[in-house]
């Protein structure tokens, strides 16, 4: 998926698009990792050239800031599961709108590991009382709460519609100004984000090692609670 998103940013890029939207497909958005493939991954052991959780893990940040920083204007259009990685994946777009079906979620503490690629641009979306709260406690989040977050900044009832207005509305803007305005935006913040992500990496591969991350895999793939849940 994370070669496709990319084929698609370069496909954008070679064809001078003026907006990229990221949309689901059935309904939903991003419901984040495969657990399966994680937990396999977890049992798996270190390779000569690195750890392969970490270099998976890195590969999902890699592409978030890839978007993060595009040149060309962006649209998160959330829908269904917006979770982990689909929830980062909202955060770095330009514009974020949520249908009525929108559940926003960070599951990643109750599986026993930690949102560590989306976790700076989570903090950087909604700053860091909102982040830490939604990462202790897992809680879900609908359409209205996101808005009222800041998370989305959108909740229509008609998505499509709403679509349609907002793209008119960008595409009255410039390109160049667009891109200028992004550069200048990004340029505020002056944070080593590439530098944390590669942190984040190594700290999520130690904890998807750890035997509670197995056991909290394992509950979440047969819908049972993990042992500290009771």
């Amino acid at each position: 998926m994370l070669e496709e998103l990319a084929r698609g940013l370069d496909e954008a890029e070679e064809r001078g698009a003026r907006v990229v939207v990221f949309r689901g497909a059935g309904g939903h958005f991003c419901a984040g990792g495969d657990i399966a493939d994680m937990q396999a991954a977890a049992s798996a052991p270190r390779g000569d050239d690195g750890d392969p959780i970490a270099q998976m893990n890195r590969r999902f940040g890699t592409m978030l800031e890839r978007v993060a920083a595009f040149e060309m204007a962006t649209v998160a259009v959330c829908e269904g599961a917006v979770m982990g990685g689909g929830f980062g994946l909202a955060c770095v777009t330009d514009v974020a709108l949520a249908g009525p079906t929108a559940r926003f979620r960070l599951p990643e503490t109750s599986l026993g590991i930690s949102p560590a690629q989306i976790a700076p641009f989570v903090v950087e979306r909604l700053g860091t009382s909102q982040a830490r709260r939604l990462a202790v406690t897992g809680e879900t989040l609908g359409a209205t709460e996101a808005l009222a977050l800041g998370l989305v900044h959108l909740a229509p009832d008609d998505l499509d519609a709403a679509l349609a207005s907002l793209l008119s509305r960008m595409l009255r803007c410039e390109p160049g100004a667009v891109r200028a305005t992004k550069a200048l935006v990004r340029s505020v913040g002056g944070r080593d984000v590439s530098g944390a992500l590669d942190r984040a990496a190594a700290d999520f591969a130690r904890l998807a090692r750890r035997p509670e991350a197995l056991q909290g895999m394992t509950a979440f793939l047969s819908r049972e609670d993990p042992p500290w849940a009771n």
